[in-house]
């Protein structure tokens, strides 16, 4: 069901909510450095990264930053009127703990800003926090950019 924007608006400073597990495995591993060609040991030689102190390989920091509307698509309100929506970048990244393979992660997100100010477009912000499971450190947390147009 679709809000309207100023339903969407009301939603500033609210948690949107927190989206299901996601399986993060060497098979995804894989394919992602497949499309990226970034075929780094740490995310592709199972061998030579269980050697190093990460004891197995990792997922890529993209590959889990591209996970984010995936994500927040089971949490956030559709807005009614829209048209079209894109993803219009990030203000800001961090990676704080590497998502090793075979773990599940999930996206925790809050609207921090809503522009309605120009005629046919809402901006958006949100904040995204990527958990991983049965871990105490998230993956990564990142302000999220979205432009709807109507």
């Amino acid at each position: 069901m679709a809000v309207s924007v100023a339903e969407f608006k009301a939603l500033v400073g609210k948690d949107l909510g927190v989206s299901d597990w996601f399986l993060v495995d060497q098979a995804r591993i894989n394919q992602f450095a497949e499309v990226t060609r970034d075929f780094q040991f740490i995310h592709v030689h199972e061998e030579r990264a269980r050697a190093t102190p990460l004891g197995g390989t990792i997922a890529h920091g993209q590959l889990t930053l591209s996970l984010i509307p995936t994500l927040a698509e089971e949490v956030m309100p559709a807005m009614a009127g829209i048209t079209m929506g894109f993803n219009y970048g990030y203000n800001r990244v961090r990676f704080l703990s590497p998502v090793r393979s075979g773990k599940r992660v999930r996206g925790r997100f809050s609207l921090k800003s809503v522009d309605d100010s120009q005629p046919g477009r809402i901006a958006f912000s949100v904040d995204a926090t990527i958990e991983i499971e049965g871990e105490d450190k998230p993956a990564l947390v990142a302000e999220w950019l979205g432009l709807a147009l109507l």
